[in-house]
């Protein structure tokens, strides 16, 4: 006999097209977990950015009111920062008490509201918790930063009064890939500085 046969031919073919998907099939699951990786590492720099931000308002109410000469400055600058308090510094989360709300760090920093680093948003607010743009080096709200990319980051902080002298800051992103849905959280709990 000279040659292989039809059904000899189609049995090499399978063997060889089941080894090579196997190859092809562990390659593709590396590289998703790779991308997985890498916005996980991403999105938990990001959590951490938006509770140290929170943490640096919390901080400067308190350094204004101490370069100010205020005697009380502790517990004010702990009630402008958790209430807002009229005539306080402007530094304050109260909008986004029990309320999820947006970061902005290339914005003022300030109390929430337009053109503020923290702007509510989500359910019965009207304002769509939008995703992050990389832009200049950093990740902001803003989509008229020349350069801009969108990502598939968005973050969203949430303050809650535990007492009061105790606030939970929760800052979450979340993101797509794949059609599944990630989510990477961190929180801190803020006390007044004495």
């Amino acid at each position: 006999m000279k040659g292989f046969t039809l059904i000899e031919t189609l049995v090499a073919v399978t063997i060889v097209t089941v080894a090579v998907s196997g190859a092809i099939f562990s390659a593709n699951s590396a590289m998703v977990a790779a991308q997985v990786s890498r916005d996980r590492l991403t999105a938990s720099y990001l959590a951490q950015e938006g509770v140290e931000y929170v943490r640096a308002m919390r901080d400067d109410a308190f350094l204004q009111e101490y370069h100010a000469g205020n005697a009380n400055a502790s517990a004010d600058a702990w009630n402008s920062f958790t209430n807002g308090a009229p005539g306080s510094t402007p530094w304050s989360i109260r909008g986004c008490v029990d309320v999820t709300c947006t970061l902005d760090p290339l914005r003022s920093m300030g109390s929430v509201g337009n053109g503020s680093s923290l702007n509510s948003c989500g359910q019965g607010n009207g304002n769509a918790c939008t995703p992050l743009y990389f832009a200049n080096g950093a990740y902001t709200q803003q989509d008229n930063i020349s350069g801009g990319v969108k990502t598939p980051f968005t973050r969203t902080i949430q303050a809650t009064a535990i007492s009061s002298t105790e606030e939970s800051i929760v800052s979450i992103v979340t993101w797509n890939l794949h059609g599944t849905q990630f989510t990477a959280s961190t929180a801190a709990h803020l006390t007044p500085w004495q």
